[in-house]
């Protein structure tokens, strides 16, 4: 609400709030106002600071801190380290960023969403609201497993997020898909972790390199885990972002340059 005043926003004003995911929420938000016609242009996204007393006491209480580092997947791995940061997009249609000669990113394919109902910070261990949400993307955009180039992985490095996860990968895309995190470098951003997947997705599918997991040593899981940052053709790429309480959000992004041409 802060930051619609500070911009002088006069239209509509969303405030979603979903743990560790809100940062796709908010994006699925914009897209609908956008695609709806609701909106001409739509300024989303998720900051947040939550290097705070309260916020370590909560997750050292919950046993999810390391002391060490960050290494989601791998088989030392101690859980997570808390970051500060976010990112912010615009979104519009093709039309309009064409016309205004933007510089474009990327293009949201779709969204899928759902919500564990398992507990209150664990996620459900088989993964089922989890392995739905990239269902039931994949399906509403019309895309297959084998259609998607990279996962930006949640990895969030506990024992539970990583297990559940490297389970979802296995389980709809087999080994074959890259795959990869970015925590390890920028720290657990928590409600703004979701929105910085997206933009390193985008640079991703912007620069065609993928970036690597930092701090990998040896993975616990058959998984096609980059490990070197490395050129690659990257046309289509999914984020994920699971929340405390699980909440699972994911999007498909793709090469905006090309779809727009």
């Amino acid at each position: 609400m802060a930051a619609a005043r500070l911009v002088g926003a006069t239209g509509t004003v969303l405030a979603p709030m979903a743990a560790c995911a809100t940062g796709i929420w908010s994006l699925f938000q914009g897209f609908n106002l956008v695609k709806s016609g609701r909106c001409e242009r739509v300024v989303a996204g998720a900051v947040e600071a939550p290097i705070t007393p309260l916020t370590i006491a909560g997750f050292d209480r919950m046993g999810a801190l390391a002391t060490t580092g960050a290494y989601p997947f791998d088989v030392n791995r101690e859980g997570l380290v808390l970051g500060e940061g976010g990112a912010v997009f615009i979104l519009e249609s093709a039309e309009l960023a064409s016309r205004r000669e933007a510089k474009i990113y990327g293009e949201i394919h779709g969204f899928g969403l759902t919500a564990d109902a398992y507990h209150a910070n664990q996620p459900d261990a088989e993964g089922k609201a989890a392995i739905s949400a990239v269902k039931e993307c994949l399906h509403r955009t019309h895309i297959s497993p084998e259609n998607i180039d990279y996962i930006h992985a949640h990895g969030t490095a506990t024992q539970m997020n990583d297990r559940m996860e490297s389970l979802v990968i296995q389980k709809i895309f087999g080994k074959k898909v890259a795959a990869s995190y970015t925590k390890g470098s920028t720290g657990h951003t928590v409600g703004a972790s979701g929105a910085l997947g997206v933009a390193f997705s985008l640079m991703s599918l912007k620069n065609q390199i993928l970036p690597p997991c930092i701090g990998l040593k040896e993975s616990q899981f058959d998984l096609n885990l980059v490990r070197e940052a490395r050129r690659s053709i990257v046309e289509k790429a999914m984020c994920f972002s699971f929340g405390f309480g699980g909440q699972n959000a994911v999007v498909v992004l793709g090469d905006g340059n090309k779809a727009f041409k």
